[in-house]
């Protein structure tokens, strides 16, 4: 049954990109068909450590309302349905902020003298390509565009979907990380044992509960002092994945742009028992999912 798993962080900084594009790479390696998805649309940075061959490049775009200024009768119903002030209604014409607009299409449905038809505006781009077998795809967001979730949205729904699919989600708790692990069958959060990486945590974990998504704790740079962080998830009931230990050559190898379960052998043991945890806890999810639907 196919997997998708989204890798997300209370903050930036953690380790989420390393853990993602480790756990493509182990489960690529088991002969899985992989796709993983660099939904950080804003710094994307997996294929540094993941190397794709890039063979596709294309535009990304949302529709924003185009006024045909001979048929507006200037009556304010499109201002008055946009909830974000998308539009403007002045006595003369009607002033869009396309920056500002959901794409909602609502403007054009109430619009009583059909004024209001929708163009595309081209807000960044994806990239999508192999790395080894393993299917890449990541967005990249135009200078000066305000909002993500619409890229993200375009970037999911093109890439290639695999057996097991990693989306590596942007960081924090907002409405660009919602959108990436909206789908999605667990969420892995990334943290670190410090007083900001246990706060971040913490909102991290409400933010998951509040889509109804299973979810668990990977402690990067564990052996630091991380006793409170894990008090926290015994109060929480929230698993720990696994603790990655604080290491110069984890960092030297993150550095050179390298995968720390190829760079350093010893550690290749720590993230392919992530795998198996993250695996076993989505497959305990859906067996109990089938035994409640059919007792």
């Amino acid at each position: 049954m196919p997997m998708k798993i989204a890798i997300a962080s209370g903050k930036g900084g953690t380790g989420k990109t390393t853990i993602a594009a480790n756990l493509a790479h182990l489960f690529s390696q088991q002969g899985r068909k992989v796709a993983y998805l660099d939904c950080d649309v804003e710094a994307p940075n997996g294929h540094i450590f993941l190397k794709p061959q890039l063979t596709k490049h294309s535009p990304a775009t949302t529709l924003v309302p185009q006024i045909d200024s001979g048929r507006c009768t200037h009556c304010g119903e499109c201002g008055r349905i946009c909830q974000f002030n998308a539009l403007l209604c002045l006595p003369e014409q009607v002033v869009t902020f396309p920056e500002m607009c959901h794409a909602c299409g609502g403007c054009s449905l109430v619009c009583p003298a059909k004024a209001i038809t929708e163009t595309p505006r081209e807000i960044g781009s994806i990239d999508q390509g192999l790395a080894g077998s393993i299917h890449f795809a990541s967005g990249l967001l135009n200078i000066g565009e305000a909002m993500s979730p619409p890229l993200i949205r375009a970037l999911k729904s093109k890439a290639e979907e695999g057996e097991v699919t990693i989306v590596d989600a942007p960081p924090g708790t907002s409405c660009p990380v919602i959108e990436s692990i909206r789908d999605c069958d667990y969420v892995a959060l990334v943290t670190e044992p410090t007083p900001f990486g246990l706060s971040d945590l913490k909102l991290a974990v409400e933010m998951v509960r509040a889509v109804d998504l299973p979810c668990g704790i990977v402690v990067n740079r564990a052996g630091l002092n991380e006793q409170a962080m894990l008090d926290f998830c015994t109060e929480q009931n929230v698993s720990i994945l696994a603790q990655v230990p604080d290491d110069r050559r984890v960092a030297e190898a993150y550095s050179r742009g390298e995968l720390i379960c190829e760079a350093l052998p010893d550690f290749k043991a720590r993230f392919f028992s992530l795998m198996v945890a993250i695996e076993t806890a989505i497959l305990s999810r859906q067996i109990n999912s089938s035994e409640r639907s059919n007792p």
